[in-house]
């Protein structure tokens, strides 16, 4: 079982979306506004600072699970139904990242993450039906380089979800659905995966998204969202009373905490700034 918050700070928190089919992933844009993946819809939808609601950004006829932003502000998103990875530019000019390995049809793609230098992480666990379709023998998780090239730096019998890198990029956090557990791997300079641990175990509710902040912590959404040191100890849960699906920084200096919760978006201020991805 994890540890008990040493202390719980109070923090704000305001709905800034409602009604959405299942809000999963999110992705802040330098441009100031909010890409949020609804897989039930089908949809990339865009929040705006100080709108009323959301409009759509685009479609996803694959599915739109984890999504992520890049240095150049192409958008990237795990179309779970179809079973790839899209980059979509600033034209609107899509392509798949990835969408097979070893002459196999990926799972279901849930969780994107791109480092500052155009490294790719992505996980590839069969949630719900989509184990019954399956082609891959493991759940894993993978490495897309700048240059197209893609290897497993995983290959698990558990699912991963969620995943997140420090903002130096050094380390790779990758949530572990079934063990309730988060693992972290060691990121080299040419964007090399190596030496997994356990960082944290006995996380409370399914660990899903996660994000780090300047100084290092990691967000984990869950049951509520649980906030870990960078020694792996539980400082405090916030909004802990609701399943939460993901979390993104975001603001003009990223002094937000954004949070899907299925039907809606939440935002923290949490006294904290997050980690610069791109």
């Amino acid at each position: 079982m994890p540890d008990k918050p040493t202390d719980n700070p109070t923090y704000e928190s305001l709905r800034v979306a409602a009604g959405l089919k299942f809000a999963d992933g999110l992705a802040w844009s330098r441009s100031g506004w909010l890409a949020i993946a609804d897989g039930r819809q089908k949809k990339v939808l865009r929040l705006k600072t100080g709108d009323a609601g959301v409009s759509e950004l685009m479609a996803s006829e694959g599915g739109a699970a984890g999504v992520a932003f890049d240095a150049q502000a192409r958008l990237y998103v795990c179309e779970t139904g179809a079973r790839r990875v899209t980059r979509t530019d600033l034209k609107g000019k899509s392509e798949t990242l990835a969408e097979s390995f070893e002459g196999r049809k990926l799972n279901g793609p849930n969780d994107v993450t791109v480092r500052r230098d155009g490294h790719a992480y992505f996980t590839d666990p069969a949630f719900g039906s989509a184990v019954e379709r399956r082609a891959l023998d493991f759940y894993g998780v993978f490495h897309v380089s700048p240059k197209g090239e893609m290897a497993a730096v995983a290959r698990w019998q558990t699912r991963p979800g969620g995943l997140a890198l420090t903002a130096d990029g050094r380390t790779l956090y990758v949530a572990d659905a079934d063990r309730h557990a988060v693992v972290a791997f060691e990121v080299g300079r040419n964007g090399e995966v190596d030496k997994p641990r356990d960082f944290v175990t006995g996380v409370a509710g399914v660990p899903g998204g996660m994000r780090t902040d300047a100084e290092g912590r990691l967000y984990v959404a869950a049951r509520g969202i649980a906030v870990y040191s960078a020694a792996g100890k539980l400082e405090r849960t916030m909004i802990d009373s609701t399943d939460c699906t993901n979390c993104t920084f975001g603001g003009a200096e990223l002094e937000y905490l954004f949070v899907s919760a299925r039907a809606d978006v939440y935002r923290i201020q949490a006294g904290v700034k997050g980690a610069l991805q791109y």
